[in-house]
């Protein structure tokens, strides 16, 4: 099995190579970009499994970094930033970190928020269009979901928005996104009807199961936390 290879972006040099050393010693590889300009380029070329990065960064800044990458590309990111009032941007999501750590922190506690990142992520980093557990079952050639073996008869628009949620365990996504993954040519839904068609689903799992896998995020939006 290929090591993770992970990139860090963040202009602290010090705090970047004391990070990168906890990495390696849990066997990853790391690259080190200490400026802003070319991580989007460097992040594509050298295909990394996820990206540490700074909000603050010279030549370009993270925010921005993690907007492009979002276009095309559904790496993992764990933002990390000293400034406490860019935390409720990050909590938002709103540009697709997956995680994020307020500074000053422990290298260690990033180094587990790295692993958990990486266990959340699907095999080879694609969207799963059949997902199994112990519990739950997608089969998207069927359209049909099941909960310990009883199907719970989703619409599918549910369904869309189910699987959307499942292929990334863990990861809160904001309506628009659910929107974009779920429902990209479908111009009758809107983002105000996610929380709808997400209250039907409960509704339809609970009748089946007191187990409940969906999180709201107040403000935010929704996560999967099978």
């Amino acid at each position: 099995m290929t090591a993770p290879r992970i990139l860090i972006v963040e202009d602290e040099v010090t705090l970047a190579e004391v990070v990168r050393d906890y990495l390696i010693a849990e066997g990853m590889r790391v690259d080190l970009l200490a400026e802003g300009t070319g991580a989007v380029e460097i992040a594509h070329a050298q295909q990394h499994d996820l990206v540490i990065l700074d909000l603050m960064l010279p030549g370009v800044d993270g925010l921005t970094i993690c907007r492009e990458l979002r276009k095309t590309s559904d790496v993992p990111i764990i933002m990390t930033t000293a400034k406490v009032e860019e935390i409720d941007r990050l909590l938002g999501l709103e540009l697709g970190a997956d995680d994020y750590l307020c500074k000053p922190y422990s290298p260690r506690e990033l180094v587990a928020r790295v692993r958990a990142v990486l266990r959340r992520r699907p095999s080879g980093g694609a969207l799963e269009n059949n997902v199994s557990n112990a519990r739950l079952v997608i089969d998207a050639d069927k359209w049909q979901a099941t909960i310990d073996g009883i199907q719970l008869g989703l619409t599918r628009r549910e369904f869309s928005l189910l699987q959307s949620l499942v292929a990334r365990p863990g990861r809160v996504f904001s309506r628009d996104q659910l929107l974009s993954l779920a429902f990209p040519d479908d111009t009758e839904v809107f983002d105000r009807t996610v929380d709808s068609h997400i209250r039907n689903m409960r509704r339809k799992i609970a009748a089946v199961s007191s187990w409940d896998p969906i999180r709201s995020v107040y403000g935010v939006g929704y996560a999967y936390d099978g």
